[in-house]
C-alpha cells in the first residue's frame, strides 16, 4: 500500500507511513513481550490462585516465580509465549494502526491535533477494536500459562497457540475463542483511557516542572506514572477476563455466568483487595510495556515528521 507520489530514489513506490506504522506497533509489542512473557505469567498464576476460596498458591509474585522455576524449570516461565506474540501481532498492530488512522483523519487541516476528550475517545475505540481481534490468541495464552499449576491428569497441553487455537475449535467450538470478549474488549478500553489520559497529564506535568525537556527521560518517567495508574484502574476488570477464559464447564455449567458473577464470588471468598491480586507482576509488565509503546511512538513521529512531512 504506497502512498500516491512517494516514491524512492529507484522509482520504486515508498510504503506508506500508516501501513509501517500498522506494522512496526506490532512488532514493537512483540520485542516487548520477548522480555516480558514471565511476568504475565507470573500475573495469570496469580489471579487464579485462591479461585473457589480455595487456600492461595503464592504469597507474593516472587514466591510464585519461585515456585514456577522449581517446578517446571526456565522453559517454564516461557510458557505461552508463541501465543504472547499472536496476541500482540494482532491485538497491537490493530490497536496501534486504528489509533494512528483515526488521529491523522481527526487533525485538522492546519494540523491541529484532536482535543483530548476526541483523543481518549480514539483510544478506547482502537483499543476495543483491538482487543476483539486479539481475543482468540489471549484465550489461548490465559490457558497455556495457566496449565502448569494443573494436576498433570487435567492439563490441556497445547503444544503452541496454533495448537491450542485449532483443539479449541474442534474440542469446543468457534465461538470459545471469543470466551471473555466482552471483559477483555472493556479491559482495553480502561486501559486506553487511563493510559492516554494518566501519560498526557503526566508529561504535561513533568514538562511544566521545568525539570524536565520533551524527551527520552520525559517520556520515560510520564510512561513508568501512567503504567502505575493504569494497572490500578484495569485490574478489576483484568481478573475477570482471566478467570472467564479460563474457566471449565461444571456438570455441563460453566464456573461463572457473566463477569460481575466473577467480581461477587472473588470479592465474597477472597476479599475485595483480592480484585488487584498479582499487582506487582501486572504493574512490572504494563510499565515495560507502556514506556517502549510510548517511546517508540513518540520516536517514530519524530522520524515520520522527518522523513515523511518535511519534503
Amino acid at each position: 500500500t504506497a502512498s500516491p507520489g512517494a516514491s524512492g530514489m529507484d522509482g520504486k513506490p515508498r510504503t506508506s507511513p500508516k501501513s509501517v506504522k500498522f506494522l512496526f506497533g506490532g512488532l514493537a509489542g512483540m520485542g516487548a513481550t520477548v522480555f516480558v512473557q514471565p511476568l504475565d505469567l507470573v500475573k495469570n498464576r496469580m489471579q487464579l490462585s485462591g479461585e473457589g476460596a480455595k487456600t492461595r498458591e503464592y504469597k507474593t509474585s516472587f514466591h510464585a516465580l519461585i515456585s514456577i522455576l522449581r517446578a517446571e524449570g526456565l522453559r517454564g516461565i516461557y510458557t505461552g509465549l508463541s501465543a504472547g506474540l499472536l496476541r500482540q501481532a494482532t491485538y497491537t498492530t490493530t490497536r496501534l494502526g486504528i489509533y494512528t488512522v483515526l488521529f491523522e483523519r481527526l487533525t485538522g487541516a492546519d494540523g491541529t491535533p484532536p482535543g483530548f476528550l476526541l483523543k481518549a475517545v480514539i483510544g478506547m475505540t482502537a483499543g476495543a477494536t483491538g482487543a476483539f481481534v486479539g481475543t482468540p490468541a489471549e484465550v489461548a495464552l490465559i490457558r497455556m500459562t495457566a496449565d502448569g499449576r494443573l494436576p498433570v491428569d487435567q492439563r490441556r497441553g497445547y503444544k503452541n497457540v496454533f495448537n491450542a487455537l485449532f483443539r479449541i475449535v474442534q474440542e469446543e467450538g468457534v465461538p470459545t475463542l471469543w470466551r471473555g470478549c466482552i471483559p477483555t474488549m472493556a479491559r482495553a478500553v480502561v486501559v486506553n483511557a487511563a493510559q492516554l489520559a494518566s501519560y498526557s497529564q503526566s508529561k504535561q506535568f513533568l514538562l511544566d516542572s521545568g525539570y524536565f525537556s520533551d524527551n527520552i527521560l520525559c517520556h520515560f518517567c510520564a510512561s513508568m506514572i501512567s503504567g502505575l495508574v493504569t494497572t490500578a484502574a484495569s485490574m478489576p476488570v483484568d481478573i475477570v477476563k482471566t478467570r472467564i477464559q479460563n474457566m471449565r464447564m461444571i456438570d455441563g455449567k460453566p464456573e461463572y455466568k457473566n463477569g460481575l458473577d466473577v467480581l461477587v464470588k472473588v470479592v465474597r471468598y477472597e476479599g475485595f483487595f483480592s480484585l488487584w491480586k498479582g499487582f506487582t507482576p501486572y504493574y512490572a509488565r504494563l510499565g515495560p510495556h507502556t514506556v517502549l509503546t510510548f517511546i517508540f511512538l513518540e520516536q517514530m513521529n519524530k522520524a515520520y515528521k522527518r522523513l515523511f512531512l518535511s519534503g
